[in-house]
């Protein structure tokens, strides 16, 4: 057996003391998306004009060798603190031309999550995907079978799920410090309102007419991807992409993400089996202007039924044994969790936990820690995982089922009413219509390449 033959996986598992006495050459081990312990990751951003650039803050520990985003001005400002990056407009041909890419982190629009996620784990790099996962509940599902067909490492931008307050949380709730959980209110209270987030967009309750130019170094073709075509306008891009239907997942994917991620991992949740949507502000291009989304889980072992209620554009009723002048959460939102013994609350990362009443708080005996605390950003987790050969804490496994549950509710708000689910079959089986917005169709020219 050659040096080139041996695998990495093997390498590490079969020698771990070994592995530690000596630094092995990365073309040994196999070659890009092979990086023992003692090496840094090479590291590509796709997106990186927002939300990315901050990410990549996190990273540059390792090195950062290739950046793409398909606005250079709106860019700009990374591809300067950058300088040794090369930088690309489109992520195939910058995935085909930098051979030595071991990672990629994505945060890009939504609608472009799951095709941009795909290539790069079909390459066989590891990926850190902004959330949502992806833009609708079908993608969600083949990026998770996909990573564990390519067995690469991955990571969806939830922060908090790297944070304490998710491990307290879980580990009061599992000490019995509320009893058993039935009903669980989640909220945000802020809305993507007015559409576009310009004052003149407030005049349409759809779509834009005009067609201004595209701004230079925006290849507009590209930010389109998957989406149905229409023309460039200032209300989709940049940043204000979130309200629209064909583009971003609403409050529902953004904020929805993050808050029903301590619900997901504290209760146990797997796949609800039925949603139920009322929403305020209906039309065919943009998410809705308040919502009421109810989804119901089923048993989990010896873990009850739950209700799960999201509140958007307003909140969930107060307590009653929540004290005068103390807030319902945070300000932007949160979660309760409503159990036989008492209450507890959380902000939006699941961060702050506190039991219902105050008084039950400080009289409670908290339980030692069960669960292991990170200590380094949540991206940073995602490259000791890749460097470990293991998972991350909120890999695609576990990100896109929570993924699915907020983009079905995105679905049960689009048809006003209650949908039953099946997931094993990823269908709607009491409203077939419903069934079409579980994948929308691709534009020409674009396919998730999933089989």
């Amino acid at each position: 057996m050659t040096a080139m033959n041996i695998n990495r996986r093997i390498f590490l598992a079969g020698s771990t003391a070994a592995a530690a006495a000596f630094v092995v050459p990365r073309h040994v081990l196999g070659g890009p998306g092979h990086v023992v312990p003692s090496e840094k990751l090479n590291i590509a951003g796709i997106g990186v004009g927002g939300m990315g650039g901050g990410n990549l803050r996190q990273l540059e520990s390792q090195n950062i060798i290739a950046l793409c985003d398909v606005d250079h001005n709106y860019a700009a400002g990374t591809f300067k603190r950058y300088p040794n990056a090369r930088t690309y407009y489109d992520y195939r041909q910058m995935l085909d031309v930098e051979k030595d890419i071991d990672a990629v982190l994505i945060a890009t629009p939504d609608h472009t999550h799951a095709v941009i996620s795909m290539e790069a784990m079909r390459r066989g790099k590891h990926v850190y995907c902004q959330k949502p996962l992806t833009h609708d509940v079908y993608e969600s599902r083949m990026l998770a079978k996909a990573a564990k067909k390519f067995g690469v490492t991955t990571q969806m931008g939830i922060q908090g799920h790297s944070d304490v307050g998710i491990r307290l949380i879980s580990e009061w709730i599992a000490d019995g410090a509320i009893g058993e959980i039935r009903e669980v209110d989640a909220w945000c209270s802020l809305s993507y309102y007015p559409w576009g987030h310009a004052s003149w967009s407030s005049k349409w309750s759809s779509r834009p007419k005009e067609t201004p130019a595209v701004p230079d170094k925006l290849n507009w073709d590209l930010w389109l991807g998957p989406a149905v075509e229409r023309p460039y306008h200032p209300a989709y891009h940049p940043r204000v992409w979130r309200c629209w239907l064909d583009f971003g997942c609403g409050m529902m994917g953004d904020r929805g993400a993050h808050t029903l991620d301590p619900v997901f991992t504290a209760l146990k949740l797997t796949h609800p089996t039925s949603i139920d949507a009322t929403s305020m502000g209906l039309n065919k291009d943009t998410h809705p202007l308040s919502s009421i989304v109810t989804y119901k889980f089923g048993a989990r072992g010896d873990l009850p039924p739950v209700k799960l209620t999201w509140y958007e554009g307003t909140r969930p009723p107060r307590p009653e044994d929540l004290e005068d002048g103390r807030r319902l959460g945070n300000s932007e939102g949160g979660s309760l969790f409503k159990g036989t013994k008492g209450k507890l609350m959380a902000g939006v990362y699941g961060e702050g936990p506190r039991l219902i009443p105050e008084s039950r708080m400080k009289e409670y005996k908290k339980p030692p820690e069960t669960i292991p605390r990170i200590k380094c950003s949540h991206e940073m987790e995602w490259v000791a995982a890749c460097k470990e050969n293991r998972q991350a804490g909120a890999d695609f496994g576990y990100s896109g089922m929570l993924t699915e549950t907020c983009l079905l509710g995105n679905v049960a708000r689009q048809v006003d009413t209650r949908i039953e689910w099946d997931h094993k079959n990823l269908k709607v089986t009491n409203l077939p219509e419903a069934n079409q917005l579980i994948h929308p169709p691709y534009r020409d020219g674009w396919s998730l390449g999933e089989k």
